[in-house]
């Protein structure tokens, strides 16, 4: 019994003496690497997980006996756990959407300036010349009267654009209008910028300076001036397609696109405008004055020179302008080869089907009708007060009737 306790003793707390039993090569292996190597940097945010220690023989026996019937798998420390999936939407659920992040405003950046820095100088008039086929009348109207009495108080206060020609002098691009109330208002000069164009960057200007800054512009000057800027574009692209200087988003663009977009309006409207620049001088006149609306203008426009002269005499005659439907019935006989002074003249002679119409403004009843009053009764109140009237017109004109016939 006592050699048993004694063997027990010494198996349980290892001999006394004797030599150390020897470590697995791994071990003094990864033991010689932990003294030798540097201690890695620690990043801020994640450390890298520490290994786990294997579980004992003790541990693995407690997970069998808790697990009874289960075969012996690995830890479950050691596998790699899923994210649980996300619930299905029930069927006939609206759908959630991510909110759209906006995207972030680009950095504002500085305004495109000249290649060097402009200075304003004051040149003499009779030093300065009107652009080369200038689209825009300088007309003596009230407007010029208005800027003339300004000019003369407060003198030109906007310079005036102009570039050096190349037989002296200054053309104007910018300004027109400045340069006349500067002369009737009896000065010798006045102040202008002075810049270095080509002939498609001074149209450019010139026609959207005019278009902004003028309040009544005649149709036939649009036409004129959407004409020549639709030119210097094209010819600008070209150059600039040739000389891989095309601006991006111009690539691929229609000139009459970007005449339109820098109008405001509609390629239709575009196409419209110009083409009324086929118009005879007196057809321009006509629709300038407002004798001609613009539609039945357009479709006027694509009748050969001498009908439209033949349908100039005719208006002038009759002193009536066809309609729309006239127009477009002139153009056809005309594309057939068939119009002539004659039939002109039966065509302006028929009675037109477009009803003429008297249009009172809501500014022009409210003089007479409350805010609350409807259209409805408004027509209907006008109706009544004429009737009245025509009423009244025959009860004045009885008394005069029978007087004349007393005198017979």
């Amino acid at each position: 019994m006592a050699d048993e306790k004694a063997k027990i003793v010494t198996d349980a707390t290892g001999p006394s003496s004797g030599p150390a039993p020897a470590q697995p090569e791994a071990a003094a292996q990864v033991s010689k690497q932990e003294q030798s190597a540097p201690e890695a940097p620690t990043p801020d945010k994640a450390e890298a997980p520490a290994q786990k220690e294997a579980p004992s023989k003790k541990d693995k026996a407690v997970q069998k006996s808790a697990q009874p019937g289960k075969t012996e798998k690995a830890a479950p420390s050691e596998k790699t756990e899923k994210a649980p999936k996300a619930p299905s939407p029930a069927k006939g659920a609206p759908e959630v959407k991510a909110p759209v992040q906006a995207e972030t405003p680009a950095a504002p950046a500085e305004a495109p300036r000249p290649g060097k820095e402009e200075q304003i100088v004051y040149i003499k008039l009779s030093e300065l010349h009107a652009f080369k086929n200038h689209p825009f009348q300088v007309r003596n109207d009230e407007e010029m009267k208005a800027m003339v009495s300004s000019v003369r108080d407060k003198g030109v206060t906007q310079p005036a654009i102009v570039r050096p020609r190349e037989d002296g002098g200054y053309e104007i691009v910018s300004g027109h209008r400045r340069q006349k109330a500067s002369e009737l208002a009896g000065f010798v000069d006045m102040p202008c910028i002075v810049r270095d164009l080509t002939d498609e960057q001074a149209i450019t200007q010139m026609v959207e300076d005019n278009t902004n800054q003028r309040e009544n512009i005649l149709p036939s000057e649009r036409a004129k001036a959407l004409k020549m800027q639709l030119e210097a574009i094209k010819h600008q692209g070209a150059k600039e397609a040739t000389s891989g200087q095309l601006d991006p988003k111009d690539a691929g663009r229609r000139s009459n696109e970007i005449v339109a977009e820098r109008n405001k309006m509609t390629v239709k409207q575009v196409q419209r405008y110009i083409k009324l620049n086929d118009l005879v001088p007196d057809l321009q006149k006509m629709m300038d004055a407002g004798q001609i609306k613009f539609t039945p203008a357009v479709e006027l426009a694509y009748i050969k020179p001498k009908n439209q002269r033949y349908i100039a005499v005719a208006i002038e005659g009759q002193q009536s302008a066809p309609s729309l439907s006239q127009a477009q019935r002139m153009r056809e006989l005309d594309q057939k080869g068939v119009l002539n002074g004659d039939v002109i003249d039966g065509i302006m002679m028929e009675d037109k089907k477009e009803v003429d119409k008297v249009i009172l403004t809501g500014a022009e009843l409210g003089k007479y009708f409350g805010k609350e009053t409807t259209p409805r009764k408004m027509k209907d109140q006008i109706i009544k007060l004429l009737d009245d009237w025509k009423g009244q017109q025959k009860e004045v004109a009885k008394p005069e009737k029978k007087a004349a016939q007393q005198e017979k």
